[in-house]
């Protein structure tokens, strides 16, 4: 049996990849699980500055598998999981893990988006930092037609991105936009012919920066984007004084005055 979730790292670049393609990726238990083993992974990974996240074949991910709704009406599995029960102690439950885990992340995550995003597979990649999509890409949060609310976590990620009365429409219908629309919506950071490709690209530009003030820039706007001034601004001093005549700070400055590429040291 193929992985389910390939990780590939390249250049400090790690490229991961939903392994479903017959299904269009979509959400198995088994595949939670290896979503949730590769984001675990790559938490301790400090060798990767950056991750990439598509899906094989034909979509990004279609949702979760139909199986488990035929599995529901026939009133089997109903009561398998409490989504009460946090994953390994964290904030979330294991299926919203695959979604804000990526958030969660220390280094930045850009989801190259094709063909379906449905569902399950919308909440994952409103749990990256950037999202980058083909214009025929299709997205939904569908949990609506299922007569159940979004539980992956997308109350906590789509507030960074729309306004509330964007997320309600989207929510309450589980209407099916295009990429244009998404982008139009702000749903998507940017619209492309290329969504891997560009996606790799913007990784490895950001994989030549400071691995440590990437990170610090990370934390610092995940963590006080919703709070108060006063935090916000002591954050910013404090993540500053853990970066300041560091090894990889000093190293930034001296190749721009040496005009050449960074050599910087991975993260610790």
């Amino acid at each position: 049996m193929s992985e389910l979730v390939t990780i590939s790292i390249k250049d400090h670049v790690a490229d991961v990849r939903f392994n479903r393609p017959e299904k269009y990726n979509a959400l198995s238990y088994d595949l939670i699980v290896a979503m949730a083993n590769a984001i675990n992974r790559l938490a301790a990974e400090s060798s990767a500055r950056a991750v990439v996240v598509s899906g094989e074949g034909r979509g990004f991910c279609a949702g979760l598998d139909f199986a488990n709704f035929t599995a529901m009406q026939s009133g089997e599995g109903v009561a398998t999981t409490d989504l009460r029960d946090r994953y390994e102690n964290r904030i979330t439950n294991i299926f919203q893990h695959v979604a804000y885990g990526w958030k969660q992340l220390p280094m930045p995550v850009i989801a190259a988006i094709h063909g379906v995003a449905f569902g399950g597979g919308c909440q994952i990649a409103l749990g990256a930092d950037i999202r980058f999509c083909t214009p025929d890409a299709r997205f939904s949060i569908m949990e609506m037609k299922w007569g159940l609310i979004p539980d992956m976590s997308a109350s906590q990620t789509i507030r960074d991105l729309v306004s509330i009365d964007v997320a309600k429409e989207l929510i309450f219908t589980g209407k099916i936009i295009n990429g244009e629309e998404a982008a139009r919506l702000k749903l998507v950071t940017r619209v492309c012919e290329k969504p891997h490709e560009e996606a790799m690209a913007l990784a490895k530009e950001i994989a030549s920066k400071n691995p440590d003030a990437v990170r610090a820039a990370k934390k610092l706007l995940n963590e006080v984007w919703h709070g108060d001034s006063a935090r916000g601004l002591l954050m910013e001093s404090q993540l500053e004084m853990t970066l300041a005549g560091t090894p990889n700070q000093m190293e930034a400055i001296a190749a721009n005055f040496a005009k050449r590429e960074p050599n910087f040291q991975d993260p610790t």
